[in-house]
């Protein structure tokens, strides 16, 4: 008899261990999967945008659905409550973060993102140079059945390009805990013939927007962070090239405790246009010119606002003893002396034929 009380509540017990692994599980039709999270702040308060697809019939539209509150995950929590179905954020692919708040400072926002983990950390970061609530509210109105509009705008296999800068959420992250990186991060505001117009980027410093460097500019940044300018179209006096390809190479040195950078950056391009009759060598010296000019000006501009998002400290952490890494910006970056070289290489002259 003992024996036998002993076996059902060892049965009950399992029970109640077997169902605490699934009490908190819901059915993926009774979920709702925001692709674009937006966040705004108005005093102490953070204000949520939440761009959701919403099947109709045969086409998926998208709906907005906004909430305030003290935090995210109230909010977020708030609104999955007024909802039939719960919300989930794991599939958030893109976050636009408002202007204002990214000068406020995203330190606080960044850390409890990474903190719950609700956001994955991949999720791709924009600033809204715009007034957020007609920025979400043209998203209702015009984004196309699809609804994936701002996420197809970051996608290398559609609406990219070698000037925007992709930066995620765990690299913002890591630039705030990191003595010697910052990031970029793209802004973007409503077009007046597109549905978002990119405008430059965001200087991020210590979870901070200090500055912001234009289009052009961007696409140094993307370079220095090793990925491809392939495809961008450079204008200059002489006529208009196609970059093929980029390669760099870095020589750092500290001498008398001041750092030394020599850069070499090779760009193979293609000529597209022309103007009047240059010589290959004239365009090959013009494109050197306009680049090189264009990379020392944006390297004064940041070092004024003591932001490394080149990553240049990166090349010093050898040099640098641990304990002074932190003194990189305040003290080191400031009297960096660079020497930047831009060796451009024409491949080709596109597609024409020289007469017999």
């Amino acid at each position: 008899m003992r024996c036998k009380k002993t076996g059902i509540w060892l049965f009950l017990f399992l029970l109640v261990f077997m169902m605490s692994g699934c009490w908190d599980t819901r059915d993926i039709n009774h979920r709702v999967m925001p692709v674009v999270l937006g966040i705004a702040k108005d005093s102490d308060q953070y204000k949520v945008f939440l761009q959701i697809p919403h099947p109709q019939l045969d086409i998926i539209q998208t709906k907005v659905v906004i909430g305030v509150g003290e935090t995210i995950n109230e909010i977020v929590d708030d609104i999955s409550a007024d909802m039939e179905s719960s919300v989930d954020l794991l599939h958030v692919k893109v976050i636009v973060i408002d202007r204002h708040l990214a000068e406020e400072g995203v330190k606080d926002l960044i850390s409890g993102i990474m903190r719950s983990r609700d956001v994955s950390s991949k999720a791709l970061v924009a600033i809204c140079n715009d007034d957020i609530d007609q920025f979400f509210e043209s998203m209702e109105k015009n984004t196309s059945p699809g609804g994936t509009t701002l996420l197809d705008f970051f996608e290398k296999n559609a609406g990219w390009d070698p000037q925007i800068a992709l930066t995620r959420v765990w690299q913002v992250y890591r630039s705030i805990h990191s003595y010697t990186r910052d990031v970029a991060i793209p802004m973007l505001r409503l077009g007046d013939t597109t549905l978002v117009e990119h405008v430059g980027s965001a200087v991020i410093k210590n979870g901070r927007m200090v500055e912001e460097i234009n289009a052009n500019e961007t696409l140094l940044y993307n370079a220095f962070n090793g990925e491809s300018t392939q495809g961008k179209i450079e204008v200059l006096n002489e006529g208009s090239v196609l970059i093929l390809g980029n390669t760099m190479k870095h020589t750092s040195d500290v001498q008398d405790g001041k750092p030394f950078l020599h850069s070499k950056i090779k760009l193979d391009v293609m000529i597209l246009e022309t103007k009047g009759d240059p010589t290959p060598k004239m365009i090959e010296k013009g494109l050197e010119k306009l680049l090189t000019g264009r990379l020392n000006r944006m390297f004064s501009k940041l070092q004024v606002s003591e932001a490394d998002i080149l990553g240049l400290g990166q090349f010093f952490r050898k040099e640098i003893p641990r304990m002074n890494l932190k003194e990189w910006r305040s003290k080191y970056y400031k009297n960096l002396s660079t020497d930047f070289v831009v060796d451009v290489d024409i491949q080709n002259s596109g597609n024409l034929k020289n007469p017999d």
